[in-house]
């Protein structure tokens, strides 16, 4: 099994801080073997790198970018959680918001982005399902939020 922490190194990919909540909940919750973040949104160490509606002001090749941040705030809540990305078993499921424009239609492709990212750090134990959601809101005027089930190894 390939280490998802030597694979970061080589791709030269830094995990920013973990996000801390916006509001009243935990960023990341553990039942058993399987942990589940909350929805992160494109923060990158307490700075919004986003904002914007998908297919209106912000282009799905932007939105994407964004949802690599969501992927890379996910990561570093695991990290802080279990200690290692090494201890992720399987990433389960991405479920995702995308900030979308009236006959906006891509919301799959926005999510690639997240999805695309895992797979590349977690190789096999990346592969998930997922939901790609439009949605008229979001918190801060975000496009993209995403949240993650992971199971850990015991």
């Amino acid at each position: 099994m390939d280490s998802a922490e030597a694979t970061l190194r080589t791709l030269g990919i830094e995990l920013p801080e973990p996000p801390k909540p916006l509001a009243s909940y935990v960023p990341v919750q553990q039942v058993g073997e399987l942990l589940y973040t909350s929805g992160v949104i494109p923060y990158w160490n307490g700075e919004l790198k986003f904002k914007g509606v998908v297919g209106a002001d912000v282009s799905v090749k932007d939105a994407a970018r964004a949802a690599e941040i969501c992927a890379l705030n996910i990561m570093a809540l695991v990290r802080q959680h279990a200690g290692s990305l090494d201890q992720v078993e399987q990433f389960i499921q991405l479920s995702g918001f995308v900030r979308s424009a009236s006959g906006f239609e891509e919301q799959p492709k926005v999510l690639n982005g997240a999805s695309d990212l895992i797979f590349k750090v977690f190789g096999e134990r990346g592969r998930h399902t997922r939901q790609a959601l439009g949605t008229s809101e979001l918190p801060l005027g975000v496009p993209v939020e995403i949240s993650a089930i992971v199971r850990l190894k015991r």
